[in-house]
């Protein structure tokens, strides 16, 4: 089962649209995970429409109109593994022990929020994955997105991409 990873579109303020490379990858996907930070509708509608499946929440920037469609926290079983997504996850540091107590019934946590690409896993071995953000890179040095495969309980080939500049 291959995966698309995204967060933080802030569409239509921070871009006009997606980047093509990453509209591309949409059909190639098996499920789209998008970590909130959607700002418009459109975007949802979007993605719900190319997507074979999307597993999407909403986050801080998103307003009533979003959150009356996408949950806060988001799970679903993929491939044999657990999956959770949220938004936010607050600082950095001591981010896997603090996500590891908050999901402890989760293989895999997607979250986005600080535009910065994340890749760990906690002790419990709960992984932890940001795919930054395809639109609003703030102070990294691309745009970037995810993939991954999963399949009999693995995780496998995760790949951050980056995109190249507007």
């Amino acid at each position: 089962m291959r995966l698309l990873l995204m967060s933080d579109t802030h569409l239509p303020k921070r871009a006009k649209k997606l980047p093509e490379p990453l509209l591309d990858e949409i059909p190639r996907a098996d499920v789209v995970v998008h970590a909130g930070d959607w700002v418009d509708t459109d975007t949802l509608d979007l993605l719900e429409s190319r997507s074979h499946r999307l597993l999407a929440v909403y986050g801080n920037n998103d307003g009533p109109a979003l959150r009356d469609r996408l949950p806060e926290v988001a799970r679903a079983e993929l491939g044999g593994l657990r999956f959770g997504v949220v938004h936010e996850t607050g600082p950095a540091q001591g981010r896997e022990k603090r996500c590891a107590e908050r999901f402890p019934d989760l293989d895999v946590l997607v979250f986005g929020h600080s535009h910065i690409p994340w890749d760990t896993t906690a002790p419990t071995g709960l992984r932890l994955l940001n795919p930054g953000s395809p639109t609003d890179r703030r102070r990294q040095p691309h745009c970037t997105y995810m993939t991954a495969a999963v399949g009999d309980g693995r995780l496998s080939e995760v790949a951050l991409h980056r995109l190249p500049p507007r």
